[in-house]
């Protein structure tokens, strides 16, 4: 190529340089449109750097709070407890004196049994013999059950009273003779019979039975010689 040609593509070249081809931003950073070379402000380009972040109510992110409602604790107030008395049933008839414990080394055995009336009352007697004072537990009963063996003896009357007589022993332990009369023993007014049962551990058992519905009774004792009575009101 001569000298001449050279400098003319040279020229040419660099004008082809100053030309802006295709799009470009300006000197604002605006994007030129490309058929007239202006910057469509629509288009510009905005530095991040320079955006304000969004402003947000901080008490719009914030969960409500929550209110509870505590009630006051249950208390419970408790009665003490309290134990009633039996209700006894009115109108039964009283044993009076109807337990006495016997003298300390009693030996007795019981001699003689009888019936006695006295004015409307009948007494029950139970005469001892042997050593030292006898004791007695006197009540009434559904039944004349003989102890020891658990049988149900035969007993006239409508009630029961039972007679365990302590302090007594065997014949042969106390030396003396038992009563050997009737048994059972007819009995007289409000008292149909009087019947021995047995002598089991230290105690003569015997049962009296009364005509009628229970009635008011008492014990004692008397001496020379030993007595237990037992006296049932009419």
């Amino acid at each position: 190529m001569s000298g001449r040609n050279l400098r003319l593509w040279t020229a040419i070249t660099a004008a082809a340089l100053l030309v802006p081809i295709g799009c470009g931003f300006d000197a604002d950073g605006a994007v030129a449109d490309p058929s007239t070379g202006v910057a469509d402000p629509s288009t510009s380009v905005t530095d991040p750097s320079t955006t304000d972040p969004p402003t947000t109510d901080p008490t719009s992110s914030e969960p409500a709070p929550t209110t509870r409602t505590t009630s006051a604790p249950r208390t419970t107030t408790r009665k003490p407890t309290t134990l009633e008395r039996p209700v006894l049933p009115t109108g039964l008839p009283v044993v009076a004196n109807a337990f006495a414990a016997p003298s300390e080394a009693a030996a007795l055995t019981v001699t003689d049994m009888r019936v006695e009336s006295q004015a409307g009352m009948v007494r029950v007697v139970y005469v001892f013999a042997g050593t030292g004072a006898p004791g007695w537990n006197v009540r009434y009963v559904d039944s004349a059950v003989q102890d020891g063996s658990g049988n149900v003896l035969d007993l006239a009357g409508e009630s029961v009273i039972e007679v365990s007589l302590t302090g007594t022993g065997y014949p042969f332990d106390t030396g003396v003779t038992p009563y050997a009369g009737p048994n059972p023993l007819p009995g007289t007014g409000v008292v149909s019979e009087v019947r021995l049962a047995t002598v089991f551990e230290g105690v003569t058992q015997s049962f009296i039975g009364v005509e009628t519905s229970p009635r008011p009774a008492s014990v004692s004792m008397a001496t020379d010689p030993v007595r237990v009575v037992v006296e049932i009101q009419p």
